[in-house]
């Protein structure tokens, strides 16, 4: 029997062999690597590139138009212009990822599960490292939520600031890769929280007990106490898990007919 054409063997084919402005893409990247290239320094002419890759003008720009929308070069007009590597930043890196995520429905549980898995043992290697102006920047954070809140507004407010706690701590983290997956978790958990409303109705609790783990995870972290760090995260993400998936129940409810 004759073999049909289906749509499975297209895509099979397209990832097989991507399209040339790709492929000269990942080899500008590699370029970029092999010769040790740092944030600023300024890539080869279109000239150049035409000439290296054996490529029209057209695919180079198509390229360099690809690697610009990853963030990986910036291109400048004018005197002293051209391409240059370009560093991207935390913030969009998180927001490029996060649109990946975007349609997945991500859950409470889903979030949590990781947060569970990974942030106990960032504060653990955090014990007893951290500089004084992190620590004072830590309590600052906690004071903001030490009263409950009046209204939907000020505990949105709060939900956030509770966040930028964790956030912080992510930020300090000695795995680069660690720190940024804890910092993703810790942004999606932020935007979830916001545009799902998980802040209404104003839940007391969770604000009271978030904050008592908090401020003994920060005497913890000033003490050096690695053990107690660890605990006192694990048995936070597993009541902060509880009370937003609470949360997250109401707020499906309120899209539910009657």
């Amino acid at each position: 029997m004759p073999h049909v054409t289906t749509l499975s063997d297209v895509e099979k084919s397209k990832e097989a062999k991507p399209s040339r402005p790709v492929r000269v893409a990942e080899a500008i990247k590699a370029l970029v690597v092999e010769e040790a290239m740092q944030p600023g320094d300024r890539l080869p002419s279109e000239t150049d590139m035409m000439a290296r890759f054996s490529m029209s003008k057209g695919t180079i720009r198509e390229a360099m138009r690809i690697l610009e929308a990853q963030g990986l070069i910036k291109t400048r007009t004018g005197p002293g212009g051209g391409a240059f590597v370009h560093e991207v930043s935390r913030d969009r890196a998180k927001a490029l990822l996060g649109n990946y995520f975007y349609f997945k429905n991500l859950t409470i549980g889903d979030i949590y599960q990781m947060r569970r898995a990974l942030e106990p043992v960032n504060a653990a290697f955090l014990a007893g490292k951290l500089p004084a102006t992190v620590l004072r920047q830590l309590e600052e954070i906690t004071t903001s939520y030490d009263k409950p809140a009046q209204s939907a507004e000020e505990e949105r407010k709060q939900h956030l600031a509770s966040l930028r706690f964790h956030a912080l701590l992510a930020e300090q983290s000695h795995n680069p890769l660690l720190g940024f997956i804890i910092d993703f978790m810790v942004k999606l958990l932020a935007d979830i929280t916001v545009y799902r409303q998980l802040y209404t109705p104003v839940n007391p609790e969770l604000r009271k007990r978030g904050s008592d783990y908090q401020k003994r995870l920060l005497a913890a972290l000033k003490e050096g106490d690695a053990g107690a760090a660890k605990a006192i995260m694990t048995a936070h993400m597993e009541t902060a898990w509880a009370l937003m998936g609470d949360q997250e129940a109401i707020a499906l409810s309120r899209f539910l007919p009657e």
